[in-house]
């Protein structure tokens, strides 16, 4: 059991079989791990039917009601590090991120020197299709806002398509990472960063979902905006590595380049 792919559902019934076929027929040998937050639509349903296709690699875990995507992960990274896995990654259920992309992931991490590889729309190579440009402006925003108030630099902060190596996973305490939203995304990496874990940004294309709803909604934006501010004061006014730090000290935690870009 090497690599896991989280997928956090929430009315997927559309997405779900077709992105566990896309994942299960790279042949790469990926588990997939769904993580449904008690879906009204049948999602689990649909997940539990493809149990005796993929015996040994699909896994289900529900939960009752819709906790947020960060808390999903969580438990998620949390279930994976207790089974072994060696590289967890983040991925969503709707076809934005390519599946075929997860090999690159992997290898950044696996050959490549990095701790945590993350899909980036946002750098030489990467893209996004089907977007409005309102929605562009605000996620190029996002990411411009975050880096210039948290100096992290990583060019695609709220990318969630990711490759954790299980170290960094291991390394960082997720009892105390706060955020459920997207902010979530943005104080993973800044935790691993923090605590001077390697981090390379591959260049994906990211398209639009065709089918289901998105979930963004004004309360994401909001925690992302405060999120970020909320990170950058704790770092200068706190020791933000000692709080984040799980089961090793600051000073035994390897520090290596900042960031690299894969083109």
């Amino acid at each position: 059991m090497e690599k896991l792919v989280i997928i956090p559902t929430f009315n997927e019934k559309e997405n779900i079989e077709a992105i566990i076929k896309a994942v299960i027929n790279l042949q790469q040998h990926y588990h997939i791990l769904i993580i449904d937050d008690g879906s009204p639509d049948g999602t689990a349903t649909i997940v539990k039917s493809l149990f005796p296709t993929y015996p040994g690699q699909l896994f289900l875990e529900e939960r009752r009601g819709k906790l947020g995507l960060g808390t999903a992960y969580i438990h998620g990274f949390k279930w994976a590090l207790n089974k072994g896995y060696q590289y967890i990654f983040e991925m969503d259920a709707d076809f934005s991120h390519n599946p075929e992309d997860l090999d690159r992931l992997y290898e950044a991490c696996k050959n490549g020197g990095a701790g945590l590889s993350i899909g980036s729309r946002y750098v030489k190579g990467g893209a996004v299709e089907n977007w409005p440009a309102n929605r562009i402006f605000l996620s190029k925003g996002a990411s411009l806002y975050t880096r210039i108030i948290t100096w992290m630099p990583v060019n695609d902060p709220t990318a969630g398509f990711v490759c954790y190596k299980r170290e960094v996973l291991e390394a960082i305490n997720l009892d105390k990472i706060s955020f459920v939203g997207y902010a979530f995304q943005i104080e993973m990496k800044f935790a691993a960063w923090k605590l001077g874990f390697r981090i390379k940004e591959v260049f994906i294309t990211f398209k639009d979902r065709k089918l289901g709803a998105s979930k963004m909604n004004k309360g994401i934006v909001k925690e992302g905006v405060l999120g970020v501010l909320k990170l950058r004061w704790q770092s200068l006014f706190k020791n933000y590595r000692r709080r984040v730090s799980n089961k090793v000290s600051a000073d035994e935690v390897p520090v290596f380049p900042s960031n690299d870009v894969l083109v």
